[in-house]
């Protein structure tokens, strides 16, 4: 059965990571309207027959870490429902399994982590800078190809956590100087019931920060549990964020609403990695946003000791592995959101980091 047979029988997943064949770009119509294309390995573009002046471009992204396997199992039911006409969206869609390579090995990634390779084109040194040129090209394709006349572009980049964490699912909103923080954005974290939102102060080249920063996308980096293997995932926490998503590529606009049930943080500092001796107070499996009281120490490298500051800060994605150069944590403090056309934040006076 070739690639395109496959997909067509809504094994997305199926043919993104069959490399026992050559990779054949093509593109079919749906019994539905829907026009189908197959852009890249894993990456399918699909467009409604009609499309109305204020049609979304939606793009839904898995796999850019290769082991984080819910969000590519819920990429890959989205394609089903649609492919087999189960359900009929009404914007563009980009659906994407990044890695598949690294899928195959249940591996993060092969050679270097292709969430830090989203900013200019990469010299092409290994797989991951090679499909993340792709992506990018794929992604500049999909938004200018927009037919609306002022296109609302969003970008739901999937992910889940290699440890625990104080909130089981949360979202990353990159930093940008764009207008990329909606409140449309902010209610659909409410309906998907997310358990907090992280707001980024810096740029950062992720996969959700190319195309906030580059097109003015609403997007997210979205964490969605743990990482589990492909088959064994426990869907139960994650249907409040599947029906929301569904709701959004095939339902009108959800309400507009915001909820304080959602804690909001924003993030203090970066802590970059200098030299090879760094190291964290705490063991590799401490929970994502554990909380530091002011003073506490948290990471020694070298002569230097990283002490949290007034008030105290928690810490979200700290890894010691990570090569020269690069973050090995986000500090954050919980902060307050003011809910406006664009949302904007204030740190709480009484909040106690």
């Amino acid at each position: 059965m070739t690639l395109i047979e496959q997909i067509k029988r809504g094994r997305f997943l199926d043919a993104a990571c069959d490399f026992s064949q050559p990779f054949i770009a093509d593109e079919w119509t749906l019994d539905s309207g829907l026009h189908c294309q197959l852009l890249y390995r894993g990456v399918l573009q699909i467009t409604p027959r009609e499309l109305s002046c204020d049609a979304k471009d939606i793009i839904l992204s898995s796999g850019i870490h290769g082991d984080e396997t819910s969000p590519i199992e819920l990429i890959q039911q989205v394609a089903s429902s649609i492919l087999l006409g189960h359900i009929q969206p009404i914007h563009r869609l980009l659906l994407i399994i990044a890695h598949p390579e690294a899928v195959n090995y249940q591996q993060r990634f092969m050679t270097e982590n292709m969430n830090r390779l989203f900013q200019v084109r990469n010299p092409e040194r290994n797989n991951e800078c090679c499909i993340a040129n792709a992506l990018q090209l794929a992604i500049n394709s999909f938004y200018g190809a927009s037919i609306a006349i002022k296109p609302e572009r969003w970008h739901l980049d999937l992910h889940c956590a290699i440890r625990p964490s104080q909130h089981d699912t949360f979202a990353i909103s990159p930093y940008t100087d764009k207008q990329t923080r909606s409140n449309k954005l902010f209610s659909f974290i409410h309906h998907a019931k997310l358990d907090a939102v992280l707001l980024s102060n810096t740029p950062s080249p992720t996969f959700a920060w190319y195309s906030a920063e580059y097109h003015g996308a609403q997007a997210l980096t979205v964490e969605l549990g743990r990482v589990g293997k492909i088959g064994h995932n426990d869907f139960t926490l994650l249907v409040p964020f599947r029906d929301a998503m569904l709701q959004l590529i095939t339902g009108a606009a959800l309400p507009i609403i915001w909820t304080s049930e959602v804690e909001v943080y924003q993030v203090s500092r970066t802590i970059i990695k200098h030299r090879d001796d760094f190291s964290f107070t705490f063991n590799d499996d401490v929970a994502n946003f554990t909380f530091f009281a002011e003073g506490d120490d948290f990471a020694i490298e070298g002569d230097q000791t990283y002490s949290a500051s007034i008030g105290g800060e928690a810490v979200v994605f700290p890894n010691r592995h990570v090569i020269l150069g690069q973050r090995a944590a986000l500090m954050v403090k919980k902060a307050n959101l003011i809910f406006d056309e664009q949302v904007r934040v204030c740190t709480r006076t009484n909040a106690s980091y």
